[in-house]
């Protein structure tokens, strides 16, 4: 055989082999992508995203378009020649699989905690919205968790609402873990609660609870230390001055809430928010409208500008990641709080866009 045309022959069956190689290894990798985006002012499969009643709203235009990243399945094996493909390719992103299901999370563990922060998320936009506009939300610590084999099992339940600790009055979710801790594990502190179905009761009616009782728990030592506690995890609860449904399906995490309350802001003012132009972003957001960072900025930068996007609203924190690879036609508007985002789509519309505070790489 010619040394040439065995050189082709070897070169050819190393070739095959590499190939098979990279189609049959499997690597500890996943895979990101651009997701689906979703005016929030507007309709979702037939129905709008936001429907409010009992309060008088206003006509919208334009895009608050909230974003989405597609993520591979915990149980899928992604293999080598996926792997090289996605680390080439400008719109994916391969990372350790370790980083979007840690410690072993399975898919129906993460659909999970992705559901409960998307329902976490729109509760914190609406009322966000309203501070916003000055409407007045009632709020109060209740009861969120109770840890199952801790010292609260069987004397408080999820939902009760917490009215003191010790006879001293709690307004926020972090004063109860303060209160308790001041005891030493062994002894004894007393909630004073309404419980969950008296407040249930209490608030179809349209009425506040008066009927409370003293629940004493013994405390015990923490896992992870030395402090007292007695197994809950308190949160807030909210009555809204009229109904704010959000309608979007097969979607979780907590990313939408800042789009979802500029919406709900927009649906409720006379002046039209976005004065018709294409506005995306991104962004968890807090009871206080207070803004913080999401993963896969780089790809929902992509899939917003892929849509016609000519502005994104983007986390402070997420600015500098978000910055190193800009989709041509897009300008990232740096935000810290709900506040940000309406004064930044004010300059928007009034054609400001010079004012704009924008992200940086540093």
């Amino acid at each position: 055989m010619p040394r040439r045309t065995a050189t082709m022959l070897a070169s050819t069956l190393l070739l095959i082999a590499l190939l098979c190689a990279g189609v049959f290894i499997t690597v500890p990798y996943s895979e990101m992508s651009p997701g689906p985006t979703v005016n929030t002012l507007g309709d979702h499969d037939g129905e709008p995203v936001l429907q409010i009643s009992g309060h008088k709203t206003y006509p919208t235009s334009g895009h608050l378009n909230m974003t989405t990243v597609r993520v591979t399945s915990a149980d899928y094996r992604m293999n080598l020649a996926e792997a090289v493909y996605g680390w080439l390719a400008h719109d994916n992103i391969v990372v350790p699989h370790e980083t979007l299901y840690p410690n072993g999370k399975t898919e129906q563990q993460s659909n999970q905690e992705n559901a409960e922060e998307f329902s976490q998320s729109q509760e914190s936009a609406k009322v966000a919205a309203l501070k916003e506009l000055d409407i007045p939300v009632k709020s109060w610590v209740i009861v969120s968790t109770v840890i199952k084999g801790s010292p609260a099992q069987g004397n408080l339940h999820a939902g009760d609402v917490i009215k003191s600790v010790d006879g001293t009055a709690v307004k926020d979710p972090t004063d109860v873990a303060k209160l308790v801790t001041k005891h030493k594990p062994g002894e004894k502190v007393v909630f004073t609660v309404v419980p969950v179905k008296e407040a249930a009761a209490a608030e179809k009616s349209g009425k506040e609870a008066t009927r409370t009782e003293d629940i004493t728990i013994t405390t015990r030592k923490a896992d992870d230390g030395d402090r007292a506690i007695v197994g809950i995890e308190a949160g807030t609860d909210h009555t809204f001055p009229f109904t704010i449904d959000i309608k979007l399906a097969d979607v979780g995490g907590p990313s939408a809430g800042l789009m979802f309350a500029l919406g709900i802001v927009d649906k409720l003012s006379p002046e039209d928010l976005t004065g018709g132009k294409f506005i995306a972003g991104t962004g968890t957001i807090e009871d206080n409208g207070v803004v913080g960072p999401i993963g896969g900025i780089e790809m929902k930068t992509v899939g917003a500008r892929e849509k016609g996007a000519q502005f994104f609203l983007t986390p402070k924190d997420n600015c500098a990641a978000a910055a190193r690879d800009v989709p041509k036609g897009l300008t990232l508007v740096k935000i810290g709080t709900i506040a940000d985002a309406t004064n930044a789509l004010q300059d928007i519309r009034s054609g400001k866009t010079d004012q704009l505070p924008k992200c940086t790489k540093s």
